[in-house]
């Protein structure tokens, strides 16, 4: 089946794709994916640990298929907890990892078991904190890694994370907020 232009809801023009089961996929349009926790941050990270509440952080509905691809072309880091500025990195799979993902733990991120799951990494500029939240937004034209190139698991639409800092943080909160977003642009 050729493929097929139409009209998306914002009225651009958008290019579709007809998979084998007859679904037309919209390409090009950009998606926003956003997921929150609530880290136990019961003591200062030292560089290299994972930032977390015990699992790893999952963004969903990356997709309209299971199996489905893309190019992830931005992220934005926030902080609930106001005056910290760490640099962090975002490991990213198509499958749940098997690296550590306790909060405060030491990064394993990326052990060979996951390297058939492995996408990439995000490397943010460091966060800012203008008097609210502390963030950041890496995108092409910031360092950073971006865009990444990804086909998910055959039975997912959903990316997983394990957000690491690269350096120590001191003055944490138990039970602070961090929110992550993806930018996504569908295959």
């Amino acid at each position: 089946m050729a493929d097929i232009r139409a009209k998306s809801k914002a009225g651009k023009l958008v290019d579709l794709i007809a998979t084998e089961d007859g679904i037309l996929i919209v390409t090009g349009e950009l998606s926003k994916t956003r997921t929150s926790k609530l880290l136990t941050a019961t003591t200062d990270y030292a560089a290299e640990d994972v930032m977390s509440d015990g699992s790893a952080w999952e963004f969903k509905n990356v997709v309209a298929i299971v199996g489905g691809g893309g190019y992830i072309v931005g992220a934005r880091a926030m902080c609930g907890t106001t005056a910290l500025t760490p640099t962090l990195t975002l490991y990213l799979f198509n499958a749940t990892p098997t690296s550590a993902v306790t909060d405060n733990a030491a990064n394993t991120a990326l052990l060979a078991a996951d390297d058939g799951k492995y996408l990439g990494k995000i490397d943010f500029p460091v966060l800012e904190d203008l008097g609210g939240y502390s963030e950041s937004l890496a995108t092409p034209s910031t360092y950073g890694n971006l865009p990444i190139p990804f086909v998910l698991d055959t039975n997912s639409r959903s990316i997983y994370g394990v957000l690491v800092t690269r350096l120590a943080i001191t003055g944490e909160a138990a039970s602070m907020k961090m929110i992550l977003e993806l930018f996504v642009e569908a295959a």
